[in-house]
């Protein structure tokens, strides 16, 4: 059972940020599509508001290092990838570590 609740913790967690990643990817280009449609005009800012952050999903076990480090792995994979940035890789990286 416990190995079934941290499958399903660590889902929520990588959706979440998948989504995150997703609509913010999203917002850009459409603010980049948008400029080179009128580069003439002042940019203007965005007709909507960010979402509420959303509430850090459950750590889990601490004695799971295995957990940790593949969490961890697959961060810096999307660092790398550039899906994420320095700043949101940390942030991340200190949610799984817990500091």
């Amino acid at each position: 059972m416990p190995g079934l609740l941290r499958g399903i913790a660590r889902t929520a967690v990588v959706s979440g940020t998948a989504t995150a990643v997703s609509n913010r990817v999203s917002r850009r280009q459409a603010g980049r599509w948008a400029a080179q449609e009128t580069p003439t005009a002042p940019p203007q800012p965005p007709a909507y508001q960010d979402a509420p952050p959303q509430a850090a999903p459950a750590a889990p076990p601490a004695d799971d290092m295995g957990s940790k480090i593949t969490q961890l792995k697959d961060l810096g994979l999307l660092k790398e990838q550039g899906v994420l940035t320095e700043a949101e890789f940390e942030a991340q990286k200190a949610l799984i570590l817990g500091t």
